[in-house]
């Protein structure tokens, strides 16, 4: 039995309607759509949305059961508070910075790197070292996220690179003699 998919989601201040196998939750923040799979069910009453396994035997059905009821409720909270995932550029002269709504990064090749913000994803760079993703899509947040860190991943040997803020990265001792 899965324990996140007995939990009732509740809406606190968004709309969510079913349209056959499509859920659409619509927020102050934003709207965002989700496709049901045929595996489980999802009933909508008294303000909470409930998901259910169309056949508790079958793995599948049980195995997208929590998956289902974690997506409406991320969507319900993306769409009301809003998602934000913080990076941190270690390593001299890396920078960040802004150029009109796209993102500038400086890490240490011979060339700037310009990342496109997506449609409904504002970044934010508060100080040169740091860089903040805001969204209503969790999902599409730590892929933008784990994209901008693949630039320069974190090296064992002096720890600099693109890191997730908190990330520890575990050192290597360099060679000796």
């Amino acid at each position: 039995m899965s324990r996140i998919g007995k939990k009732a989601v509740p809406f606190n201040g968004a709309t969510v309607n079913l349209d056959g196998s499509t859920l659409k939750v619509k927020g102050p923040k934003g709207e965002l759509s989700f496709e049901i799979n045929e595996g489980v069910v999802v009933s909508l009453e008294n303000g909470e949305a409930s998901v259910a396994p169309k056949d508790e035997n079958n793995r599948l059905c049980r195995s997208l059961w929590g998956m289902t009821r974690s997506m409406i409720a991320n969507m319900v909270e993306g769409v009301t508070k809003g998602f934000e995932r913080d990076l941190e550029l270690v390593g001299v002269g890396y920078r960040a910075a802004m150029k009109g709504t796209d993102l500038e990064l400086s890490l240490g090749y011979s060339h700037p790197i310009v990342y496109p913000a997506p449609k409904g994803v504002t970044f934010a760079t508060p100080k040169p070292t740091e860089i903040k993703i805001a969204g209503i899509d969790k999902q599409q947040l730590g892929q933008i996220a784990a994209e901008i860190r693949a630039f320069r991943p974190p090296e064992p040997y002096k720890g600099k690179g693109v890191r997730y803020q908190g990330e520890t990265v575990r050192r290597k001792e360099g060679k000796k003699k």
